[in-house]
């Protein structure tokens, strides 16, 4: 019994850890010149916002910002 606990210990743990090593899947950013002419507008638009939501992603990582600060530090540095 006491052998089963350990392996289903040793088995949770392990699955953690690969699912903690996962890079989380982020959305691709979109190629204007991949959409159809008449959309080709708002892929521009949306281009230009997740290249700005990288840009403050990355500038809150290097400021350092604490994970329950990230989405504040991300909006106001989207907003500016």
């Amino acid at each position: 019994m006491r052998h089963r606990v350990t392996l289903l210990f040793v088995a949770a743990t392990l699955t953690g850890l690969a699912a903690a090593t996962v890079p989380a899947r982020a959305q691709k950013i979109v190629d204007p010149k991949t959409v159809a002419p008449e959309f080709r507008e708002a892929a521009e638009k949306r281009q230009a916002e997740q290249l700005k939501l990288n840009e403050c992603n990355n500038a809150a990582k290097v400021a350092k910002i604490q994970k329950r600060d990230m989405a504040q530090y991300v909006a106001e540095c989207f907003d500016k």
